[in-house]
């Protein structure tokens, strides 16, 4: 999650009108960066309003690099939302000032069975043992390949399903990634006379260099070798960075960039430096597959000209997969005027009910199996397949993502020790430091 403090801030308010202040009577005002789950969750507004007549729900949706700026104000104004979508690298510090309204009294009052969530539950537990959010929805990471670019290379679409890696020869991930990958003078990697320097398509997109839990590029293999990234599943003292496992794998996603499998970091860029989407890399030919995130799909699903598959990430060497799930959470402000009101939305958004209509758009995956099974039959009518997705869940290969402490100071320090490695400016002696960094700011109050 990127934070940025911007002198504008532009909102978009989905329902309702007027302030997003707290809400009070018969008001409630809820938070999202989430352009599509604010359209999404719209339709539980309008079902949850016609419930409960004389209520009226506000939906705002902020961009994401001004979202938590403006919470934050809004905390220390009194002006903060009565709910709010929340990632869980913010857990630590907006429940450490008690901006968070723990629910687990709610929840006992209300009968919620928390076990109904296939994802997210324990994740938004707190140190002081509190359950402080309900799972709004969850994530996870799948390669997405061009359809064309397989049938060219000879490769069957089985083959993709059933990749190997491992961090010695990369498996049949790597074989696959080498044959996909073409240079200028139509030479694959896996052929003689092949020209590193001047690719014309990419086997896979970019593992190297984005975020630095590695969600959508190399966790989802390095978690099949037993790594984990802290040294407690929750609320970790340090990051496991100089662990052999990691390092190898590190050295690995290097050598695809070093032989032209992958495109180093900043290939592909814009004159103001942003970053050129997977979804238009895929859909223009500069890589024949990526690794994205599990929101991606129906936007890969709708490149016009360039039909999509979606695969599993690849079987680790025991011959199971492991992914990253991450669970963004539903938190109730300690300041509602409303908190009744507030609590009954926020249990309505987490009911089945609400889940099955926010989510049959296919723009956000329902924690809820019921609903989740109803997001993969909506969007199959649509031409987009997410078996592959529900099936983790399925075949309980999701592991959560780390709730830790001081998330905004962690990714400032420790995203640009990745790029500076992964962009060769940095080697192995990295590590060594991201380690030392992360136990020092994790360690603060």
């Amino acid at each position: 999650m990127k934070i940025a403090a911007l002198a504008a801030v532009t909102a978009l308010v989905v329902a309702g009108c007027g302030s997003s202040d707290t809400g009070s009577g018969n008001t409630v005002n809820w938070w999202t960066w989430d352009d599509k789950q604010a359209v999404a969750y719209g339709e539980c507004e309008k079902a949850f309003e016609a419930a409960n007549p004389g209520t009226d729900v506000k939906i705002t949706r902020y961009n994401v690099d001004d979202y938590f700026t403006k919470l934050t104000a809004g905390f220390v104004a009194g002006t903060a939302p009565d709910a709010f979508q929340n990632s869980v690298q913010f857990l630590q510090a907006y429940a450490g000032q008690h901006q968070l309204m723990p629910l687990d009294d709610l929840i006992a009052k209300s009968s919620v069975d928390l076990k109904k969530y296939s994802v997210g539950v324990d994740t938004w537990k707190f140190t002081d043992g509190k359950q402080y959010a309900l799972p709004l929805d969850w994530a996870a990471a799948g390669i997405y390949y061009s359809k064309d670019a397989l049938a060219k290379a000879g490769i069957a679409e089985a083959d993709v399903a059933k990749m190997t890696w491992n961090p010695d020869d990369g498996g049949t991930f790597e074989k696959i990634v080498a044959r996909l990958t073409i240079d200028k003078n139509g030479k694959r990697g896996d052929e003689p006379g092949f020209d590193k320097n001047a690719i014309a398509t990419y086997g896979v997109g970019a593992i190297a260099g984005r975020s630095f839990i590695g969600e959508t590029t190399w966790a989802p293999l390095v978690s099949t070798l037993g790594w984990k990234m802290g040294d407690k599943d929750q609320w970790p003292t340090k990051f496991n960075f100089t662990d052999p496992r990691f390092v190898k794998t590190m050295k690995w996603v290097t050598s695809l960039t070093e032989r032209g499998f992958s495109p180093k970091l900043g290939t592909f860029t814009t004159g103001n430096q942003s970053t050129i989407s997977d979804i238009d890399l895929v859909g223009s030919g500069k890589t024949a597959m990526t690794i994205g995130g599990s929101w991606s799909a129906p936007s890969f699903g709708k490149i016009p000209g360039v039909p999509v598959g979606i695969a599993p990430t690849p079987l680790g060497p025991s011959g199971t997969r492991s992914v990253l799930s991450n669970s963004n959470g539903n938190n109730i402000w300690a300041g509602t005027k409303n908190p009744d009101l507030t609590w009954k939305w926020v249990s309505y958004m987490g009911s089945e009910e609400c889940q099955t209509r926010a989510g049959a758009s296919g723009t956000f995956f329902p924690s809820i199996p019921a609903a989740m099974d109803n997001t993969v039959t909506s969007m199959k009518s649509q031409g987009v397949d997410l078996t592959v997705f529900n099936q983790y869940v399925k075949d309980g290969v999701l592991h959560p993502s780390t709730a830790y402490a001081n998330g905004s100071a962690v990714q400032s320090a420790e995203q640009p020790l990745f790029e500076a490695y992964f962009g060769g400016r940095r080697s192995d002696d990295v590590f060594a430091e991201m380690e030392r960094v992360s136990q020092e700011i994790l360690a603060k109050n």
